[in-house]
């Protein structure tokens, strides 16, 4: 497995204090960083260059990180994304998911944690490609959804869509595991690596952008099912 010190991270912030502060804490703990404070620099780095996660601050000069956030996954940039906002209302947060970001952290944050999320992120994209290697056995979703764990790809109604690296893990871990019901707290656990209050709205943004990606109708979903009062499951998924 490679080294997580050997990993390339894209910090786009701002406020110079922090963005330095984070840098200096994050080569520290051996990642080779790059910094750029405006979104426009940001977006034109990670279009140039290839990293193993972007730390995105949402209010930026140039552009905004929802924007940023918006043209890299149209351009299917797979890159993880922790977005990093000084906001605290709901509707931010869930933009930003909506937006295709994997995961957000709210200022004022310390920088213990943002280190602890950083690493935790990359180790489940690097424990997640080595069990996908380990274990490559295609899985078939009903009659329309065919995922290949040793390529990543997933096809729906034989076609290929992209996913986000969080959308795919959440796909890979209900369909690993058909038909049992999952609720939002063991979904953060088990695809986010924690479980804090507060944060379940990452779980209800993916699930979403799931659907639409998955379903035909995604307000009336047939893969991607809704246990009322309890939570989430896929519908039954067989190994090919």
């Amino acid at each position: 497995m490679t080294d997580l010190k050997q990993k390339r991270v894209l910090i786009i912030e701002d406020e110079r204090d922090l963005a330095l502060l984070m840098k200096r804490h994050l080569e520290d703990s051996g990642f080779s960083i790059q910094t750029e404070s405006r979104g426009d620099d940001g977006l034109r780095a990670a279009e140039a260059s290839s990293f193993d996660l972007i730390l995105l601050d949402l209010m930026l000069p140039g552009m905004d990180g929802l924007e940023v956030c918006r043209r890299l996954r149209s351009q299917n940039v797979q890159t993880p994304i922790l977005m990093v906002t000084a906001r605290t209302t709901e509707v931010e947060k869930v933009l930003g998911l909506e937006m295709g970001a994997d995961d957000y952290i709210a200022k004022p944050f310390g920088i213990a944690e943002l280190t602890a999320r950083v690493k935790a992120i990359l180790r489940r994209m690097e424990n997640l490609a080595a069990s996908s290697a380990a274990d490559g056995a295609a899985i078939q979703v009903g009659t329309s959804v065919h995922i290949d764990p040793a390529t990543r790809q997933v096809l729906v109604r034989g076609m290929a869509v992209n996913l986000t690296p969080k959308e795919y893990e959440l796909l890979l871990h209900l369909a690993r595991n058909p038909g049992r019901v999952y609720t939002r707290s063991q979904l953060l656990d088990a695809v986010w690596g924690y479980s804090h209050d507060g944060y379940e709205h990452a779980v209800n943004c993916h699930i979403n952008r799931l659907r639409a990606k998955l379903e035909q109708d995604h307000a009336h979903p047939e893969i991607l099912l809704t246990v009322w009062g309890v939570g989430y499951k896929l519908a039954d998924a067989t190994g090919t």
